[in-house]
């Protein structure tokens, strides 16, 4: 699903000397930085560490500064277009949530995401293919029997993964989760979770941003830590998860459990 002219050897993210300013301190400054169209990777740091800022160069609702080459490349380009971006990305930020307090059924919001917007407006042609696609997409997420529930009327949990089903409706290959547990109860989350990984193996890549240990699902390999706005570490999950890094990453004393590819953290 990529236009022509993107090179499908090339990175899926690629950033080299990207700076972000916001009201004159600097947010986020990424010397060199990856990340493969094919891997599953955990962005993961403290509240304020740059996550989500990093996604935002993403999807572009962030700029850097401006250089000579330009810092941020998506699939080997200096610039790309957001609709076909979109076609290739299925970015879910759990903020929009809130903006779904709405009479829009789980069905529609699922459907709007195959326009990029809030709900479906009067000029949006939906077809019978949009309506099974919407459907599937909601049944993969165990929501199916609430599509004519009112998103509003449905507990977090259940709404997230209506989000989630929004953003897979056009088949996207990268799956992007900005928090996506963050204030869900434990059983909430573990369904959350549990989709999450299923998606993965299902062979669709994931990006996950956290700053819970317990998010990072079995199949994420990879963990990114950010800190202050800069990497703190890269590399295997197995290498990354420890009680040393841990403390280091969120200063604070730090005990980790494995068990069968998850984690927790004290």
């Amino acid at each position: 699903m990529r236009r022509q002219g993107m090179r499908a050897d090339a990175p899926l993210l690629e950033l080299c000397g990207a700076r972000v300013v916001r009201n004159g301190a600097t947010i986020l400054d990424i010397g060199s930085l990856s990340f493969r169209a094919d891997e599953h990777v955990a962005i993961l740091g403290p509240n304020g560490s740059g996550k989500s800022t990093l996604i935002g160069l993403l999807t572009r609702d962030v700029r850097p500064l401006a250089s000579d080459p330009w810092p941020v490349r998506f699939m080997g380009e200096d610039r790309w277009d957001l609709l076909e971006a979109r076609s290739y990305l299925g970015v879910v930020t759990f903020d929009l949530q809130e903006t779904y307090d709405l009479p829009v059924t789980a069905e529609e919001a699922t459907l709007s995401g195959f326009f990029g917007s809030i709900g479906l407006r009067p000029h949006h042609h939906v077809t019978a293919a949009m309506r099974e696609r919407a459907r599937e997409a909601l049944e993969d997420l165990g929501v199916a029997h609430l599509a004519e529930r009112t998103v509003c009327t449905l507990s977090t949990g259940e709404a997230r993964r209506v989000l989630i089903a929004r953003a897979l409706v056009h088949d996207p290959d990268v799956l992007v989760l900005d928090e996506p547990c963050s204030g869900l109860d434990p059983a909430a989350a573990y369904h959350v979770r549990a989709a999450i990984e299923s998606l993965a193996r299902s062979g669709r890549s994931v990006v996950l941003v956290t700053h819970h240990v317990d998010d990072i699902v079995p199949s994420i390999s990879r963990v990114v830590m950010l800190r202050e706005g800069r990497v703190f570490r890269d590399g295997p999950t197995s290498e990354l998860l420890t009680s040393e890094v841990l403390a280091g990453l969120f200063g604070v004393p730090a005990v980790v459990e494995e068990r069968d590819g998850r984690y927790r953290m004290w």
